[in-house]
């Protein structure tokens, strides 16, 4: 089994994430795919980022504010 690091970003409102996740490659059928932990990583800064709980989602990504650009 090999593993490719990788980086998945995350939005949710005016905020997103970046979460550095593993993408698990192997010679089943289904690669690649995420461990159970990385899964659980991805949902617990998005469920995170919604309620607004940025000291949570920064623990486990890195989080940003969006603003939006007037022209």
């Amino acid at each position: 089994m090999n593993k490719r690091s990788h980086t998945k970003l995350i939005h949710e409102g005016k905020y997103a994430a970046e979460v550095d996740i593993e993408w698990l490659e192997g010679d089943m059928g289904w690669s690649p795919y995420l461990s159970v932990a990385d899964a659980q990583k991805l949902d617990t800064v998005r469920e995170a980022l919604r309620r607004g709980d940025l000291k949570r989602a920064s623990q486990l990504a890195r989080v940003f504010t969006l603003t939006p650009l007037t022209v």
